[in-house]
């Protein structure tokens, strides 16, 4: 079973950060989204430099038990493990656009938001959600950060978004003399002109800060680096993992692999500080 401490592992280990180089199948990644989901997919199956395709494919079936598409969250289910969610950005400061799913600390298998396929991709009910933040600036093929941090460390408990969605749902369905339908977005409305062939769609378009925003008390970005990786996760996260993958970060001979003991804000109450763990790599 793979995890967050052998993925950081496996990228200090292999250098890898030129994703036009990540293949997907016997052929380049066409995209550079494409090459980052490929490249996260690798580092958590440790198959970055696995050329043979089959074996590779084999080597992913074992590690992963779902992946996802753009439209319906996760990108990638860790079998018995965790959810992971993909966002690369162009620039290190943007907001991770969330487009119709609003930030998560958990993933749930009653959400209307996931798949069926998603749903019954193993026997669960609840998994940490870990979001993978990739910064690979316009115009190159660089990746030049990556942050993997679990959303219970900066989003907030689910009830504080439905909350907001719910509300306004139910504002919109008050409307007089308008025909609503069910949906899992804030509302669509049916026959909205006399002909009745005008559908609207209403939906949300979440948007949370960048880590390195959100973060800034506890790790700085370094723009002399050519390249940086920060792994964050409450101590309680950590002190679950594997005890020989904890001690091989912690016994990792690198000068440019920092462990350290963290207090970060509660994302439901930022005058508590809860414990955490924060591991760095930079180059």
């Amino acid at each position: 079973m793979s995890n967050i401490l052998k993925a950081f592992i496996n990228i200090v280990n292999s250098s890898q950060t030129n994703i036009a180089n990540v293949k997907n199948g016997n052929n380049r990644a066409n995209n550079m989204g494409e090459g980052l989901e490929t490249y996260i997919k690798d580092i958590f199956a440790n198959t970055t430099h696995e050329a043979a395709e089959q074996n590779k494919l084999e080597e992913l079936s074992r590690i992963y038990s779902y992946q996802g598409n753009k439209n319906n969250p996760p990108d990638l289910i860790l079998r018995n493990s965790d959810a992971i969610e993909i966002k690369k950005l162009e620039s290190k400061n943007s907001a991770l656009a969330l487009n119709s799913s609003y930030p998560k600390a958990k993933l749930y298998a009653n959400s209307p938001m996931i798949t069926t396929a998603c749903r019954d991709c193993e026997e669960w009910s609840t998994k940490d959600m870990l979001y993978a933040i990739g910064h690979v600036p316009k115009d190159t093929e660089q990746l030049k950060s990556l942050w993997l941090i679990y959303g219970d460390c900066f989003c907030a408990d689910k009830e504080i978004y439905e909350r907001i969605k719910n509300t306004i749902s139910s504002g919109i369905n008050t409307i007089p003399t308008v025909e609503f339908t069910p949906t899992n977005e804030f509302a669509k409305i049916k026959k909205v002109d006399p002909l009745g062939i005008t559908d609207l769609r209403i939906r949300g378009m979440w948007h949370i800060d960048n880590p390195n925003k959100t973060f800034n008390y506890v790790c700085t970005y370094d723009d002399t680096r050519d390249f940086q990786l920060i792994c964050l996760m409450k101590k309680e996260k950590y002190d679950s993992l594997p005890s020989e993958d904890k001690e091989s970060i912690e016994n990792i001979e690198n000068d440019s692999v920092e462990v350290q003991d963290v207090r970060i804000k509660n994302p439901n109450n930022p005058v508590q500080l809860i414990d955490a763990k924060l591991l760095i790599f930079k180059v």
